[in-house]
């Protein structure tokens, strides 16, 4: 008993003198000495408590959204009837005009309560027929009010007995990065499928569109194009459009037209029949080219211009070329797609107040947005622009545009810098007249173009 009791002093006693070297010679303790002194420390620390819509997304309550929005998404068949051959044997021996229906779909938003229903223009494109389910599985037969391809954006109509469940369209220009949001929509042909994620990226532009989307990391897929993208209040910011995929399903990111754009879309559509558009009138430098490497404008954080149109907004603006855009209205701008998305929201004849760096200096200058004066005409793809005043004493006439852009096809023909009167014997006022006008040439005929130069000679030439 007393060899057992002598052991266990002795393991005792080799314990604590174990320990005891542990805590001397090896484990550190860490002292902080607090003053007073508000000298500027190494190391900034923040004390500010935690928000609970950033704490994590146990915090974060999407039920409420969600129960909003998924009422007010709907599904939208798309109808197309295919003509033409279905077969090798059709192809080379003859079809009797065999018809046969498409079928493709696709989710829309309803906006207000007597059924306007807004979705992408590639999901309603070529219909022949369109329906809309709601939620409820109720369907209904849709007319297409308007459309507009250049946003991707269309507008749709069906005519419920009763008033419908609808989303309020948010402010899309104070979305933040990094800002929960949910894509409610119609993957697969499932109905009311509700994904979260934040907001990855703002003013992102595609496959050098300029265009300004939403990007997010909520999962979109086939089906979900038109749906809505919507905040944790369940305010309507974005019509999801597109997904970066190799797959053609999601695996990465998805992109949405943001709701200030599509408002304006579909406010112009409903008040004016189409789209208004308006320019600021100046001429930038695409970033990532040699010229731009070599100047230094690649480096620049805004939008650099490197020149003016006559008669702009910005030429009556005083806005120089060298000047670079750093806001307008108080929204930053970082990049091309962050101007021409805040652009996208206004009409001809808005005044926006553009702040710029000139030499080092800060200017505010108010500038009117005019409509567009240019444009490119189909087929030929000439660039054309509208006469100003200068022009029309230059080459004695009111009517016509002037040619300011050719491409390689014709740059043999001395097309540039002239002023093109007519096309097919058919008179020219302005650029929207030629477009229509172009519009019409048959690729496989020909054409007739009358010119006249600054010496009021004119010249007739005939395409093929």
């Amino acid at each position: 008993m007393k060899k057992i009791g002598s052991s266990f002093v002795i393991a005792l006693f080799a314990g604590a003198i174990t320990l005891g070297a542990y805590k001397l010679f090896f484990e550190r303790t860490n002292y902080a000495v607090v003053t007073d002194d508000n000298s500027s420390s190494i190391i900034n620390s923040s004390y500010s408590p935690t928000s609970a819509k950033g704490a994590g997304i146990n915090e974060v309550d999407f039920t409420s959204a969600a129960e909003t929005t998924v009422n007010a998404v709907v599904h939208v068949k798309n109808v197309t009837i295919s003509r033409g051959p279905s077969s090798l044997m059709e192809f080379f021996y003859g079809y009797e005009g065999n018809q046969k229906a498409q079928i493709g779909t696709g989710s829309g938003v309803i906006i207000s309560p007597d059924g306007h229903i807004v979705t992408n223009n590639h999901v309603i494109k070529g219909a022949s027929q369109l329906q809309v389910t709601l939620n409820n599985n109720k369907t209904y037969d849709a007319e297409l009010v308007g459309t507009d391809p250049n946003s991707d954006i269309a507008l749709l109509k069906i005519d419920a007995k009763r008033p419908l469940p609808y989303l309020a369209f948010g402010d899309s220009d104070h979305v933040k990065v990094g800002e929960w949001v949910l894509a409610v929509g119609n993957p697969f042909n499932l109905t009311s499928t509700v994904t979260a994620g934040i907001v990855s990226a703002k003013a992102r532009a595609l496959m050098n569109n300029n265009q300004s989307f939403i990007q997010t990391d909520a999962a979109v897929n086939p089906g979900n194009s038109g749906g809505a993208l919507v905040n944790t209040n369940g305010d309507l910011i974005g019509i999801n459009t597109a997904i970066s995929s190799q797959t053609g399903s999601y695996v990465g990111y998805s992109f949405a037209v943001p709701s200030n754009i599509a408002k304006k879309v579909i406010d112009d559509i409903m008040e004016f029949g189409s789209v208004q558009k308006g320019v600021l009138g100046i001429k930038t430098v695409s970033i990532n080219t040699p010229y731009a490497i070599e100047k230094g404008i690649n480096e620049i954080d805004g939008v650099y211009i490197e020149d003016i149109e006559e008669e702009s907004g910005a030429d009556e603006a005083d806005l120089k070329a060298g000047d670079i855009i750093k806001a307008i209205d108080e929204i930053e701008v970082h990049k091309f797609a962050d101007l021409t998305g805040y652009l996208s929201t206004k009409r001809p004849g808005d005044e926006l107040n553009v702040t710029i760096d000139r030499e080092g200096e800060q200017l505010t200058l108010p500038v009117t947005i005019k409509e567009r004066q240019t444009l490119f005409v189909p087929v030929m793809g000439l660039e054309v622009k509208n006469l100003t005043e200068k022009d029309q004493k230059a080459f004695k006439t009111k009517k016509g545009v002037k040619i300011v852009g050719v491409p390689e096809t014709y740059r043999g023909y001395g097309l540039d810098g002239k002023v093109l009167l007519s096309v097919d014997n058919e008179e020219i006022n302005d650029i929207q007249e030629a477009k229509t006008l172009f519009g019409r040439i048959s690729r496989y005929g020909k054409t007739s173009i009358t010119m006249i130069n600054k010496k009021g000679e004119k010249e007739r030439l005939i395409f093929q």
